[in-house]
């Protein structure tokens, strides 16, 4: 695959659109953590290498992180 810049959570979520995956569950906290269920799944079943899964799960933390700051 590719190499995607992935520095947003819409980078992510373009990814997984690539494979038919659309998120949106109502609350961001939520979509970053189906987001990297999704990802890791992806990972599982070989479809993304492990440089842009490591790339796209930091982004995950890094969002998730700053999510909870807010609440």
């Amino acid at each position: 695959m590719e190499k995607r810049p992935m520095q947003t959570f819409k980078d992510v979520l373009n990814l997984l659109k690539v494979y038919d995956i659309y998120i949106h569950v109502g609350e961001r906290l939520w979509d970053l953590e189906l987001a990297a269920i999704e990802v890791d799944n992806l990972a599982k079943a070989d479809l993304i290498d492990n440089d842009l899964y490591l790339r796209a799960k930091l982004v995950l933390e890094r969002e998730h992180r700053l999510e909870l700051k807010k609440s």
